[in-house]
């Protein structure tokens, strides 16, 4: 992995001693945690969406004193347990036993490419540093952070020496203008008085790499933070194994022998062959099969224009289903009464239902219960990759997309225009088009996404129920968020309530938030500083 992964970071013996105990490795890019509190693991994760350290450093920088620093695992323990899972799952077949134990591990320097498969599956938890916190203006060794394929490595030289030469110049042209656009930012959004000068730096700079993150490649490197089940490392590295992609499969070989550290019993069938290799083996032949019928079935079917949100499908009914749901529970009737209940109910009546059984709301955690899960809506969005990245997080549904490409073309920022630098903007996207298209025709449409500026669009459906619906909507709708996937939230939640005519239902959603925004990050910031002077206050 020498290509596809950050440079080494060096640490002093001393350094080395310290993080011995709590890490698998000191050396490799992927690592296990291991001896240290739950609540220090979510922590060190934590402090990944802000900062530009790696966990080791972070640990170091911060926790370091917090710990004890000879800790150690009961090795008899340990190996009583491994022997005593190995017969329950592998005699017994008892998968479930899998889900009962976990690990967390890093992943640091990966693609933004990788990250989506890192981040597909649905049960495991995951943090991801952001482009909105952290400038991507350093250069580690030299370079600046992206990853370069093996697949290209492999590929003529020519080609590599374009990729790397298109790639600095976008990193070059993003770091540029930063200053300018926050000078832009501090122009139109002038400091209030009442706010410090930390507060105001921390949106104006927040506000400034919102409007730049197109500019950056999908190449561009990522720290990825994971929590899961030995199930579901298990799940993931069955499909990374199985991937067309070098980097999956090379991040994959890294990562078995780490989460053999501190869960091996619960990965003993990833690399037999009569066991996990057949299973690969069937991931990937059913995805060359399932790609070749989709390309003779719909190959020469021409794309029509589509709006940014379409709500394509949803249940006429769905609000009775919801509205006979919310009686269930409290009744002794079956559902094909209730339903009969609910249907002959007048529009005020179930209203007042679902009224009742969302109850007063105080903040948009208090979310109402399973009824809500009776009826479900399917989105097809065309947004650009960086709204992709964060609602493809979302877990609690169904998502799939497409190859990221140049095809549906790119969006630019009112604020690009404005500084003078749309034309800059523009040749960033023409010769990461130009890139894309090369890649493609010498290796695959799968290594060619890694070209692909973040402002392009990609198209990708999320299919949930109305409680998922609420919480997705809610929760990216609130005007912290980024505006591009604030506004396709805010066009979902118009489509539950206009084109499914489920009324209620979008009414119950009621912090889905359709202000407009000037300075998104403000009023976060503001709360973030009141409750760091009460924990000072208390502590004191």
């Amino acid at each position: 992995m020498q290509k596809t992964t950050t440079p080494p970071e060096t640490f002093t013996a001393e350094q080395r001693r310290l993080l011995g105990p709590y890490f698998g490795n000191v050396d490799s890019p992927v690592f296990v945690l291991t001896n240290l509190p739950e609540v220090v693991k979510g922590a060190l994760f934590a402090r990944y969406s802000r900062s530009a350290k790696t966990v080791r450093r972070l640990f170091l920088d911060e926790f370091v004193d917090q710990v004890q620093t000879h800790a150690t695992q009961d090795a008899v323990g340990l190996e009583r347990a491994d022997r005593l899972f190995t017969r329950v799952f592998s005699q017994y077949g008892d998968d479930s036993v899998a889900q009962l134990g976990g690990a967390h591990i890093a992943c640091e320097g990966v693609s933004n490419v990788l990250t989506k498969v890192l981040e597909r599956g649905r049960l495991m938890s995951y943090l991801e540093q952001s482009t909105r916190y952290v400038p991507y203006t350093d250069r580690p060794d030299g370079r600046w952070k992206y990853a370069v394929p093996d697949e290209l490595t492999s590929a003529d030289q020519s080609l590599l020496s374009t990729f790397t030469d298109t790639l600095d110049r976008a990193f070059e042209t993003y770091a540029r203008w930063i200053e300018p656009v926050q000078t832009h930012f501090s122009s139109l959004y002038p400091k209030s008085a009442n706010d410090s000068d930390g507060v105001y730096r921390s949106a104006i700079r927040a506000k400034a790499l919102d409007a730049l993150r197109g500019l950056l490649p999908a190449a561009t490197r990522s720290n990825v933070g994971l929590y899961g089940s030995g199930q579901a490392y298990e799940a993931l590295l069955l499909r990374m194994r199985a991937s067309d992609l070098s980097e999956a499969r090379d991040t994959a070989a890294l990562m078995l022998p780490e989460l053999r550290k501190v869960i091996p019993a619960f990965l003993v069938r990833v690399d037999r062959p009569d066991r996990g290799g057949r299973w690969s083996r069937y991931f990937a032949e059913t995805r060359s099969t399932t790609q070749r019928l989709t390309r003779e079935t719909v190959g020469e079917v021409e794309p029509v224009s589509k709006s940014e949100v379409t709500l394509t499908d949803f249940d006429p009914e769905g609000e009775i289903k919801v509205v006979a749901a919310a009686l269930y529970a409290g009744s002794r009737l079956p559902e094909d009464r209730l339903l009969e209940i609910a249907r002959a109910m007048t529009t005020e009546d179930r209203v007042r239902v679902l009224r009742t059984y969302v109850g007063d709301r105080a903040n948009r955690r208090h979310r109402p219960g399973r009824a809500f899960e009776r009826t479900t809506y399917c989105f097809d969005i065309l947004s650009d990759y960086g709204a992709f990245r964060d609602l493809q997080r979302h877990r609690m549904l169904s998502i799939d997309w497409q190859l990221l490409g140049p095809h549906e073309g790119y969006s630019a920022p009112a604020a690009i225009a404005e500084v003078g630098a749309i034309a800059e903007w523009r040749q960033v996207m023409e010769e990461s088009a130009h890139l894309h298209r090369a890649l493609e025709a010498a290796t695959s449409p799968l290594v060619a996404q890694y070209a692909v500026s973040m402002a392009y669009r990609i198209r990708f459906y999320m299919h949930m129920n109305a409680r998922e619906a609420m919480h997705v909507i809610e929760l990216r709708t609130a005007p912290q968020g980024h505006p591009a996937y604030r506004r396709v939230c805010q066009t979902m939640h118009r489509l539950i309530g206009e084109q499914a005519g489920h009324h209620a239902i979008a009414d119950a959603m009621t912090f889905a938030d359709h202000s407009d925004v000037e300075l998104e990050r403000l009023e976060s910031e503001r709360a973030s500083e009141r409750r760091g002077q009460q924990g000072l206050t208390s502590s004191e």
